[in-house]
């Protein structure tokens, strides 16, 4: 793998966004490939003029055909090169969070640190990486060592389940990768709450670490609030809001699963579980149930699974956002917050007030965003990969 016996040329005037090292080549970009035709191989890329622009990992399946790991021409793509990526990724995060109180992050995060494709979140001490598109998956078994090495953790288990996989011709794989099985529950600790984490089955690698600065946010927000939370999954925004003094929450998750979680984590906070009420449910469903009995709330979250992964899809996943936010607009009371998410990387920020705003004229209620709320930050954006951006939310309170 450390020397590119693959080539690829570019159409005339094709380069402008490699030149501004956008990281992604699509098929149409591509004029020519030539070289031995294997997925995840290391591909020099060239202009159609042949001036070297970057190496990049193949991709022969998918529509974005080359990722590109770097723009140095003097620099292979060997187990050095990500030994020294990763290095400068891990001191990066160390520095970041020297002050934060929690032992569960992102280390990796894909394209933004410059490892497209690479996911890798620190639960404690035990590693779960996602191999996402061809390049990170032919170096799978290496990196996985580099990570145990550089970072003195447990265990590296492997949650490569995640549907961008098939659009890159891979098959799904989720299990033990090196050292040794995590326990069933890894506990984690962030912001002086404590959490279980099932990283074998649970939702994405198994914990939302891209909401700790909103759920931070939430707690100092919620003091003598009636909450409802809505896409509650483990308690992450529950939690957070009965520690910050909320007076009562109704919890929603349609996972009885993830609702028994929920309430293993409140008590291992051992916070008052009178002022908590658990429904499984579908959201939807619930939604509407609340607005027939005329409940009100204070504030309502509403944290929903990805809708529209791609701009494709976007205006099919505009009615669910819209319906949703439409019907918590309907419960809340007077002066009450709205804190309401969309984690689709195919729904702008534009396009996802225009969605809120739509639903506030339809509830008849007037509306101002207090708040732009967005992911943490180790889970950073490459100006050069606006991409990286997908979490975004806002705050909203009502007249």
């Amino acid at each position: 793998m450390a020397v590119a016996m693959l080539e690829m040329r570019l159409k005339p005037g094709r380069e402008k966004s490699v030149l501004r090292r956008h990281p992604w080549v699509f098929s149409g970009a591509v004029a020519h490939v030539h070289g031995e035709h294997a997925a995840g191989e290391t591909t020099r890329l060239l202009s159609h003029a042949g001036e070297f622009l970057g190496w990049g990992a193949y991709s022969p399946i998918s529509q974005i055909q080359a990722r590109i790991w770097n723009w140095d021409a003097d620099e292979l793509i060997d187990e050095d090169f990500f030994c020294r990526r990763l290095r400068k990724i891990l001191s990066q995060r160390k520095l970041l969070f020297q002050s934060e109180c929690t032992d569960a992050l992102r280390l990796v995060y894909g394209e933004s640190d410059g490892l497209p494709g690479l996911i890798v979140d620190s639960y404690a001490g035990v590693l779960v990486a996602q191999f996402l598109s061809c390049g990170p998956e032919a170096w799978r078994i290496q990196l996985a060592q580099m990570l145990l090495e550089l970072t003195g953790a447990d265990s590296v288990y492997e949650r490569s389940d995640a549907d961008v996989r098939k659009l890159e011709g891979l098959p799904m794989r989720c299990g033990q990768l090196l050292g040794s099985d995590p326990p069933a529950v890894q506990v984690i600790q962030e912001s002086g709450l404590i959490y279980g984490v099932d990283v074998r089955a649970g939702h994405k690698t198994g914990f939302y670490l891209d909401q700790r600065t909103n759920r931070r946010r939430v707690r100092s927000l919620a003091a003598g609030r009636e909450v409802l939370d809505c896409f509650c999954y483990t308690g992450g925004f529950t939690l957070s809001a009965l520690d910050g003094g909320a007076s009562k929450v109704l919890a929603v998750d349609s996972s009885p699963d993830a609702l028994a979680q929920a309430q293993k984590n409140l008590l291992l906070n051992q916070l008052d579980g009178s002022r908590v009420e658990w429904l499984q449910e579908d959201v939807f469903k619930a939604l509407r149930a609340l607005r027939d009995r005329g409940r009100l709330f204070d504030m309502i979250i509403l944290d929903p699974p990805k809708f529209a992964p791609t701009a494709a899809q976007a205006q099919n996943a505009a009615r669910g956002y819209k319906d949703i936010n439409l019907l918590a607009f309907k419960l809340l009371r007077p002066g009450g917050l709205l804190v309401t998410y969309s984690c689709s990387g195919g729904v702008g920020e534009d396009l996802f007030q225009k969605i809120v705003a739509g639903a506030a004229l339809d509830a008849n209620v007037d509306g101002c965003i207090l708040e732009r709320l967005y992911q943490g930050p180790d889970h950073p954006v490459a100006l050069s990969f606006p991409e990286g951006l997908y979490l975004k939310g806002l705050v909203v309170q009502v007249a």
